[in-house]
């Protein structure tokens, strides 16, 4: 199963599209299987990933949900780890469960600040940001733990996932940071979402760049899988522009989608589809390398790959 998906991700005449999950809040993810089953989304991906905790709003487990969406598809899963919620024994412990349960793909995040939480007085464990997860797991591929002692039995390999914003002001800092997370041993960085090709085609270029900057041998066949979130609203369009960092919005875009929502609710959804739908298809065709994140949106991804 990881063989092909990682042929998939490497193969650069191969398409490789992943969909984000996102765990419900709740005891039982079973109404979000049988969505994905409703629009046969799992016959047209390569795999999943799911989230843990974002904006440090109460959710089920990210790995449990990643063990359990990858049981219910026979497909794999890449399970989201926050540092903000683990220190060192808490992520090697997860970590080796997983192992035994075949989840490994995993994507290292710092993680949303605590202060944004749903729960009274939550307070983050943070001992360093992501770097630290896609170290643990070098260790850990070598049959190691974090502290050199050996494991009995040594875990099947994992396969570390890092992020990257898709815009900056100064585009090289971005690729410093791709640098920093390919050093580490990050087999693919996956964007926040692109917006145009140009945008697209820059990532691209400094991530070819960041790999032969790199001074780890796995960077040699990392990949570059590029951020795509529909927007069929005008007010998310001018929210991700003005309040998210690491994303740009073209103004062209911004203004068709305003324009749209002043002909109603229907034109304004059937504008952000279309634009949403060429963006993705440019995308595809420049790359084949998509992660999809729709708020479980599967009626959409559905539509957006056809």
């Amino acid at each position: 199963m990881f063989d092909e998906f990682c042929d998939f991700l490497c193969n650069k005449t191969k398409k490789f599209i992943t969909v984000e999950v996102n765990p419900p809040h709740g005891a039982s993810i079973e109404h979000i299987l049988e969505d994905i089953k409703k629009y046969d989304l799992h016959n047209k991906v390569s795999g999943f990933s799911c989230t843990d905790n974002p904006l440090a709003k109460l959710k089920m487990s990210g790995v449990l949900s990643a063990i359990r969406v990858q049981q219910a598809f026979n497909k794999p899963v890449i399970a989201t780890m926050s540092m903000r919620d683990k220190n060192k024994l808490s992520l090697q412990s997860t970590l080796l469960g997983a192992n035994d349960f075949d989840l490994r793909c995993i994507l290292a995040l710092t993680g949303d600040p605590a202060k944004f939480s749903d729960q009274p007085e939550v307070k983050g464990v943070l001992e360093r940001d992501s770097t630290l997860l896609l170290s643990i797991i070098y260790h850990l591929n070598n049959g190691v733990d974090y502290s050199n002692k050996l494991l009995n039995p040594a875990p099947r390999p994992i396969y570390p996932f890092a992020v990257s914003n898709s815009y900056a002001k100064d585009m090289k800092q971005l690729q410093k940071r791709m640098v920093k997370k390919l050093n580490y041993g990050a087999r693919a960085i996956i964007t926040q979402p692109v917006y145009d090709t140009d945008n697209a085609q820059e990532l691209l270029e400094i991530f070819e760049e960041a790999k032969n900057i790199s001074v780890r041998e796995t960077a040699k066949e990392a990949q570059l899988v590029l951020g795509q979130f529909p927007i069929v609203r005008a007010k998310t369009a001018n929210f991700i522009d003005d309040k998210v960092p690491g994303i740009s919005v073209p103004k062209e875009i911004i203004d068709e989608m305003n324009l749209a929502a002043m002909d109603g609710e229907a034109k304004e959804q059937d504008v952000g589809f279309s634009l949403s739908k060429r963006i993705f298809d440019e995308i595809m065709q420049m790359h084949g390398k998509v992660h999809l994140m729709t708020h479980n949106r599967f009626d959409l991804c559905s539509e957006l790959i056809g």
